[in-house]
C-alpha cells in the first residue's frame, strides 16, 4: 500500500492543543501526510475541524481516533484524588469529575466514514471488524497503532491496512492495549519482530526526529515515519507558550514513562507532577478528567512543574519555525540517508 502523501513523512496526531486545521494541512501542502486528533473533540468540534483542514489544503490528511478502556473501580481513584488535592489548592482550582466516557467514539466513527477521510488511523485498541468495514465502503483506509506483535496480529485480523509502530521512545500516551505495564520496546526491535510477522505495510513512530534517524527505521521495513515532537514547536501548532518554553529552554532533562496525568502511561518531560505521581492507578480517562483543570491552570500561570508536557525521548532536537520548513528537512536528510536505492 502506498501511503497518501508525496512524502514517507507523517505528521502525528497529538490531541489536546498541538494538533491543528493550520499543522495538518501545512504539512499536507509541503508533501507529508498529517492527522488531526480526534481525542477529546466532539463530534460537531471534528467536523468542524476536517472543514478547516480541507479550507486550507487539498491534499489528503487522516484523523486519530481513541479507542475506549473499561471503567475502573473507583476506589483507587478516590485515594489519588485525595493525595493530589494540595496541588488543586496550590492553584486556586477544584479536582475534576473523574468520570468514565467512550470519547464519542461511536459518533465519531460515523463523522470520519461520511467526510470520507482518507485514512483513519486507531490509537489505545483495535477496532471491531464491523467498523474497519464501514470505513472501507467509505473509501476509508484503516491504521491501527501497535506496541506489540500481539497488538499487530489483531490489527491485522479485523482488516487493518496499515500499522503504525510505536516505540517506547515515542512522547505522548502509549498506545498499548494488550498486556500489563508501559512498551519498553525500543522502536528498532519492535520493527525487527513485527518485519517477519505481518504482510502489512509499516509505518515507524517513537523518537524520531531526523531523516537520518528516518532512514535506519526505514532500512528495517517502515515504509514511513511517524513524527509528532519534531512538530510541537512548528508555527502553526496549538502548543501552548509554558510548553513551548519547557521545551525550547530545557526546563527539565530528561522524558520520563508516567501515569500521573491521565491513568494511562505516556512519556513527556520530567517535570515534578510527572514524576512525583508516577504511581497513579490505571484508570483512563478518570485520571484524565481528574486532573485536566490542575493541568489548564498551571498552563495558564506559566507554570510548566503541573502540566502533561509530552515529548519524545529526542525532543532536545526540537525547533521553532514553519511546518513546511521542518517538513522540508527531514525529507531532504531522507534522501540524502537513503541514497539513490532508497
Amino acid at each position: 500500500m502506498e501511503l497518501p502523501g508525496e512524502l514517507p513523512v507523517i505528521q502525528a496526531p497529538m490531541a489536546g492543543g498541538p494538533s491543528t486545521p493550520e499543522l495538518t494541512a501545512a504539512v499536507a501542502t509541503a508533501g507529508g501526510f498529517g492527522f488531526l486528533a480526534g481525542g477529546y473533540l466532539t463530534p460537531d468540534q471534528l467536523v468542524a475541524t476536517i472543514a478547516r483542514t480541507r479550507a486550507r489544503s487539498d491534499r489528503p490528511f487522516g484523523v486519530n481516533l481513541f479507542l475506549p478502556s473499561e471503567p475502573s473501580g473507583r476506589a483507587p481513584v478516590r485515594r489519588y484524588a485525595e493525595r493530589i488535592r494540595p496541588e488543586a489548592d496550590r492553584l486556586g482550582v477544584a479536582l475534576g469529575d473523574p468520570r468514565w466516557d467512550d470519547d464519542a467514539v461511536g459518533d465519531k466513527l460515523e463523522v470520519v466514514a461520511s467526510e470520507r477521510v482518507p485514512m483513519v488511523s486507531f490509537t489505545f485498541g483495535c477496532p471491531d471488524p464491523a467498523s474497519v468495514e464501514r470505513l472501507h465502503l467509505a473509501d476509508c483506509r484503516v491504521a491501527v497503532t501497535v506496541t506489540s506483535p500481539g497488538e499487530a496480529l489483531a490489527a491485522e485480523a479485523v482488516g487493518a491496512d496499515l500499522l503504525v509502530v510505536q516505540g517506547t521512545e515515542a512522547g505522548g500516551h502509549q498506545a498499548s492495549f494488550l498486556g500489563p505495564g508501559p512498551n519498553t520496546r525500543p522502536l528498532s526491535t519492535l520493527l525487527e519482530e513485527l518485519r517477519g510477522s505481518t504482510e502489512l505495510p509499516l509505518v515507524a513512530s517513537g523518537g524520531i526526529m531526523t531523516g537520518a534517524r528516518g532512514a535506519e527505521v526505514m532500512r528495517l521495513g517502515a515504509v514511513g515515519i511517524q513524527l509528532g515532537t519534531v512538530f510541537l514547536c512548528a508555527d502553526e501548532a496549538g502548543t501552548s507558550d509554558t510548553y513551548r518554553r519547557a521545551l525550547l529552554d530545557g526546563t527539565y532533562d530528561d522524558t520520563v514513562l508516567t501515569r500521573a496525568f491521565s491513568g494511562r502511561y505516556g512519556r513527556g518531560l520530567a517535570n515534578e507532577f510527572a514524576v512525583t505521581y508516577d504511581d497513579a492507578p490505571e484508570a483512563y480517562p478518570e485520571i484524565h478528567h481528574l486532573t485536566r483543570p490542575l493541568r489548564a491552570a498551571a498552563t495558564r500561570a506559566g507554570d510548566p512543574s503541573t502540566p502533561n508536557l509530552w515529548a519524545g525521548t529526542g525532543w532536545r532536537a526540537v525547533t521553532p519555525g514553519p511546518a513546511s520548513v521542518i517538513v522540508a528537512r527531514i525529507a531532504s536528510e531522507l534522501a540524502s540517508a537513503l541514497g539513490p536505492a532508497g
